[in-house]
């Protein structure tokens, strides 16, 4: 008897996923549950796990295959378990590795590691994300190209196998394929720019309350809530409060009818190695301050990792993107079809303002507002982010909802 390893079902409006890694060979003993090979989509990547122990006797899709729903990946045979042990306790032999996990193989990728140089610590010498660490850390680093360099034979760059590199005069180049998810962003921004009139609105914010009240509770606010005080929840209580008094920035335009969503599920836009990703805080009004901050930490955990579902991802009637992290000033956000509108929070910086007529230090923050004036009045927008403006200069008018 033979058992079929089978693409999972896809999301919904998902139609193929592009196999990325195979972590078992053919001939590798495997047991229930192990993760074979990651499936990429336009979201997520998805994991793949062995339905049975058994002997993985042979793969159908190699690196690389166009899936659907369905199709037979793999072939384990799980007679092969009991006249395989012995094989499958021995050593590795050279040149092979342990399954790495989704943090390990992102770490390796970004810098551009050979697992089979670095020595595992971990459960059956399986390389663990200090592992690698270590292993950057005792490293000499390479010269950049930046730096003078002596005269030396052309660069070579290390490469997918699909991947074609071009090595002229010390100017080299690379040509990979985008990844689905990179792809899928590209598609939709310039989807929102050809499909909308896209606006965007400015105003400044003076952050001091804000930065006091989390100043003065930030400690008692951990200790109970074991979770850090940060400003995105304040900015979410606020963009919430604002959709509240001006419903349509939370709707959004189906061919000639117009949807007025009942609820506020906001995206927070997050920062992978893969591309941009929003996972959306659902009925962000029913959550407190603490709510908020524990399931953003949780998205950005998962993003990090790379365990984000599907579900995770899929909706939303609001976006807020945090340009700011970065060190951007000012910038005009994309909006996230088919959402209407979308909040832009940029760094703080002490400025000279002008308060009772007298020059003072505030700490400042530049907020843009991008919007679809399909649906949007120019005044609406306007009245909307200085209603944000409001709530967190005054935080009062999120704790006492008034």
């Amino acid at each position: 008897m033979h058992i079929e390893v089978l693409v999972p079902n896809l999301p919904e409006s998902v139609v193929d996923a592009t196999l990325v890694n195979w972590h078992k060979a053919p001939g590798d003993q495997v047991n229930k549950g192990d993760n074979l090979v990651d499936l990429e989509t336009d979201k997520v990547v998805l994991e793949v796990p062995a339905p049975e122990s058994g002997i993985l006797s042979s793969i159908l899709k190699p690196d690389g295959s166009l899936v659907a729903g369905g199709d037979v990946l793999a072939i384990i045979d799980p007679a092969g378990t009991a006249d395989n042990l012995a094989k499958a306790t021995q050593p590795k032999a050279e040149g092979t590795t342990a399954p790495l996990s989704p943090a390990v193989r992102r770490i390796l990728n970004e810098h551009q590691l050979n697992p089979q140089v670095i020595t595992g610590t971990g459960k059956e010498q399986r390389i663990t994300k200090e592992d690698v660490l270590h292993y950057l850390d005792n490293t000499p680093k390479q010269p950049s190209l930046a730096a003078p360099m002596p005269e030396s034979p052309a660069p070579v760059i290390a490469a997918a196998p699909n991947d074609v590199v071009k090595t002229v005069n010390l100017r080299p180049e690379q040509r990979v394929p985008m990844t689905r998810l990179r792809a899928k962003v590209a598609e939709r921004l310039l989807q929102a720019q050809q499909n909308a009139a896209m606006l965007t609105t400015f105003n400044e914010v003076n952050m001091q309350s804000v930065i006091d009240l989390r100043n003065e509770y930030k400690e008692r606010f951990e200790q109970k809530h074991k979770i850090k005080l940060g400003f995105m929840s304040f900015f979410v209580k606020a963009s919430v409060e604002a959709l509240k008094r001006f419903p349509a920035i939370n709707a959004s335009i189906d061919g000639t009818d117009i949807i007025y969503h009942g609820y506020y599920d906001i995206g927070i836009a997050v920062a992978t190695p893969r591309g941009l990703i929003v996972p959306v805080l659902r009925d962000a009004e029913q959550l407190d301050f603490a709510g908020i901050e524990s399931s953003i930490a949780n998205y950005g955990s998962k993003a990090r990792d790379g365990s984000l579902s599907y579900e995770d991802l899929n909706g939303g009637t609001f976006t807020i993107t945090n340009g700011g992290i970065f060190g951007s000033m000012l910038s005009t956000p994309i909006l996230n079809p088919p959402q209407c509108a979308i909040l832009g929070m940029h760094a703080i910086k002490e400025r000279a303002v002008v308060e009772k007529g007298e020059i003072v230090i505030r700490p400042i923050m530049y907020l843009a507002l991008s919007y679809d004036h399909r649906l949007v009045d120019g005044k609406e927008a306007v009245q909307f982010l200085v209603t944000i403006k409001e709530c967190l200069e005054a935080p009062a008018h999120l704790l006492l909802n008034i």
